[in-house]
């Protein structure tokens, strides 16, 4: 079958998320700057979010221009990551509105290392489909970041435990990772 569906469905869903996380930024009551301050550990979160989304989107796409069809395994594997992602908003909210306490921080990242695991299945179910020579499998050997990313998500988790800045740091540092764009694809494809 094509993919046309599966990409309309997850750009859909992934729109929702960032709508669900905009809106649980409460309007404050004030009409200073003063008001604004107790917002910013959930603007914060949201700020982190936000750039996750947006990886994930960025990195699902050039995933999808990869290949041509797609089939029932790869629909549940592409929901297994969507459900994940879904709750992004919930463990931002929690995480911004407890000012960085150990627990939110610590499920923050459990979300996350979950999420980098869904897409890694997806990614290998697409590949799967595809074959071992096909233009996804080529593009996506050498896969540091993504490595990267879920030791860095390990060692956050209990860390929050210790120290949550020192988690949420990792968190950062692992978006700001995946902001340099990864052009495997894209390279691949215009080879």
């Amino acid at each position: 079958m094509g993919k046309g569906r599966l990409e309309a469905f997850s750009d859909g869903v992934i729109a929702i998320i960032i709508t669900i996380m905009v809106l649980e930024i409460k309007v404050p009551h004030g009409f200073d700057l003063a008001a604004l301050r107790p917002l910013l550990p959930v603007f914060l979160s949201y700020v982190l979010s936000f750039i996750y989304i947006g990886i994930y989107w960025n990195n699902h796409h050039h995933l999808l221009q990869a290949v041509r069809h797609v089939n029932g395994p790869i629909l549940w594997a592409n929901l297994h990551l969507l459900f994940w992602l879904s709750l992004i908003p919930f463990v931002t909210g929690w995480m911004g509105e407890n000012h960085f306490a150990a627990m939110p921080v610590a499920l923050y990242g459990t979300v996350l290392l979950l999420a980098a695991i869904a897409y890694f299945i997806l990614t290998r179910t697409l590949i799967s489909y595809h074959g071992k020579d096909s233009t996804l499998a080529i593009a996506v050997t050498g896969n540091f970041k993504e490595k990267i990313s879920v030791v860095f998500y390990a060692v956050a988790i209990p860390l929050a435990f210790v120290n949550s800045w020192l988690a949420c740091a990792l968190y950062v540092l692992v978006a700001i990772i995946w902001l340099i764009p990864d052009r495997r694809i894209e390279k691949t494809l215009t080879s």
